[in-house]
This record gives structure tokens, sequence and C-alpha cells, in this order.
């Protein structure tokens, strides 16, 4: 039987992006192109070789090269990272003549700014003619695609997932050991720049009298690492790859996701599954999925560090039990969106 062509046109590869890969290939006959952006970091993700799963970089083709290369595998659905890269705009709307589904991704919400309302003027008359649907990440996105001028048959939902074989099989390996001795350490996972809320969290934690044996760990890179190895009641460790987290998570209790913008979080949906409870600002867009107040962590006011505080102060009271439960109910929540969803619902538009 002859495959199922896919092709992303993307920006960056990461481990959530292929554990879609890898359900379109294992239970849809695909075969997956991807074109995308040269790596250029300095500790880049290194995606896994899947079988009918092949990558290209996006230096290798011109204009014109990169619309004949992708006609001639006469695809059944296009997907491209929004509309951040001209050059996969205008071969875009030359490959609507395909006459197949051509998705944009979209984790942005809707503000109401002065320069997001006339960003979606411009869009409506350069971009949109490039793309069919927009397949954005949940609810508050599904605004934002609206007044983009997208009807409602021609939005879908769940673009993002966690990658579930790694963060729930985390969850299975440390959660027996945290049944019997509960880790009492804070972890803050993501760049250190202050749109995170680092500030915020300094001042919050620094603010709390009577941490009892809770350690605050910090996982990631950015402009306010030195500020934050200043501080000698916080470990600051580098990004690891996604397989490298079974031991932090071991050794967490608690996640903090204190940004002052934050569009989707997926971040939130990872350690939901991995069985963290959660304490995250109200601005962060996958809250609606993957926390719930009282129940498997706290929700703060966006840039309110004493209210943060208060929340933080909360779960230090909490008993290791109590502890224990919210991060059970944090891995049932983490079900909620699954790589299996997001392929069906990629694929829903496919005539």
């Amino acid at each position: 039987m002859e495959k199922n062509k896919i092709v992303y046109l993307y920006a960056e590869i990461m481990s959530y992006n292929v554990a879609i890969f890898r359900e379109y290939v294992q239970n849809h006959n695909a075969e997956v192109h991807v074109v995308c952006w040269d790596i250029q970091k300095k500790t880049p993700y290194k995606p896994p070789q899947i079988k009918n799963v092949f990558y290209y970089g996006k230096s290798d083709f011109n204009s014109k090269t990169l619309v004949e290369f992708v006609k001639s595998l006469n695809p059944v659905i296009i997907v491209t990272s929004g509309w951040m890269d001209k050059f996969y705009i205008n071969a875009c709307k030359k490959l609507r003549e395909l006459r197949v589904p051509i998705l944009a991704v979209s984790d942005t919400q809707y503000y109401g700014t002065i320069r997001q309302r006339l960003g979606i003027y411009y869009f409506k008359f350069f971009y949109k003619s490039a793309f069919t649907h927009l397949w954005v990440a949940g609810p508050l996105q599904f605004e934002y695609a609206k007044r983009l001028g997208f009807k409602n048959n021609e939005i879908i939902f769940n673009f993002l997932s966690a990658d579930l074989s790694i963060f729930s099989a985390f969850y299975d390996k440390t959660i027996n050991l945290k049944k019997n001795n509960y880790p009492h350490q804070f972890l803050f996972v993501g760049r250190f720049a202050p749109e995170k809320g680092l500030n915020v969290l300094l001042d919050a934690w620094n603010a709390i009298e009577d941490k009892k044996d809770w350690k605050l760990k910090v996982l990631g890179n950015g402009p306010l690492k030195e500020q934050l190895q200043n501080h000698d009641d916080i470990k600051v460790i580098d990004f690891v790859q996604p397989e490298e987290f079974e031991n932090i998570i071991k050794q967490s209790g608690c996640l903090l996701l204190p940004s002052i913008k934050e569009p989707w979080a997926l971040v939130l949906h990872e350690f939901s599954a991995a069985g963290l409870p959660i304490i995250a600002s109200n601005v962060c867009g996958s809250i609606p999925y993957f926390l719930i107040n009282g129940y498997n962590g706290f929700v703060f006011e966006n840039k309110n560090f004493n209210d943060l505080k208060q929340k933080m102060e909360k779960v230090i009271q909490l008993s290791d039990s109590e502890l224990f439960s919210m991060g059970v109910n944090s891995n049932r929540l983490g079900q909620r969106i699954t790589p299996e969803i997001v392929a069906f619902n990629s694929l829903s538009v496919v005539k």
C-alpha cells in the first residue's frame, strides 16, 4: 500500500514534534518529510532516526527547488510553523495549487494590543491566502484564529503534545519512589529571562521565612544565569536532553512556572504527565487542560510575587501524602492531549 506523504515546513524540531511524526508513521501509514531550520544552538536537540521520517535542511533549497520538491512528493497534507518564515509562506502560496490542506500552527493568544490588531490586518492581506487551516494549541488561541479570518471549520485544535512516551514513563519510574520519601524541592525549567518571571520567583523565594527543608532548583540558560548563580540557596543547572530528566523529576516535588507571558507552556504538560504538582501564573495558555487549582497545584496572579509566595508556602505546608496525591492527579490531567490526538486532529481535514 502506498504511504501517505506528510510534509512539514518547520522551524526548530523538538522531541514533541518527533512524537507526532512517530504517531503518523506507526498508525497512519505515513511517510514524513521534514524541512527545518539549520541547527545553530550550542546544545541542540538531536532527533532520533525513525524509519520513514526524513529530515532536510532549509538551506538545501531555494524558493523554486523547495516547491518542486514538495510537489514531487504529492503530499496529503502540509504543515508549516505559522507565518514567521516568509520563505515558507511564499512556498505555501505556490503549493495551494496542489489542493491539499496546508496547516499553519499557532500557540498565540489574542491580547488585543495595537500591535497585534495591526498584525491581524497585515496577516489577512499578505499571508492568509497561503493556508487552508489554522492549527491552534487550545481554546485560548481560538479567538485569535477567528480574528485572523479563519472560519470554525478551518480551525483545528491541539497541535502541541508532550512526548508522553518519555514523560509518562518518568512518572511510572519515579512515582513509587516518592510515595514513602517525597522530595522537598521546587523546580523551574525554562529560559533564564525576565519574561519567564524569574525575578518574581526570586522575590517570592526570598520572602518565604520558613522554607522548612525545601530547596529550589532552576534548569535552563539565559541572560539571568549569573544573577541566579549569586544565590547560595538556589541550585542552577544547564539544559539537558528530555531523556535525561528522570533524575531531576525523581528529586523534584513541585514545578514552578512564573511566566509573565506564556502563550501555551508545553512544560506544564510535560511535567503534569511526569506527575509533579504545579504552581503556575494565570497567563499560561495550557492551564485549562493541565492545571486545576487545588487538585494538582495552584494558580497565582501574574507578576504578583506575594501571591506566588503564598502558593509556595501552601505547598510547603502540605503533607507528603497530599503532595503525592497531587502528583497522581497531575499525571491524570497530563493524558488530556496525546500525540495520538494531535495526529488524528491534523489528518481530520484530509479528504
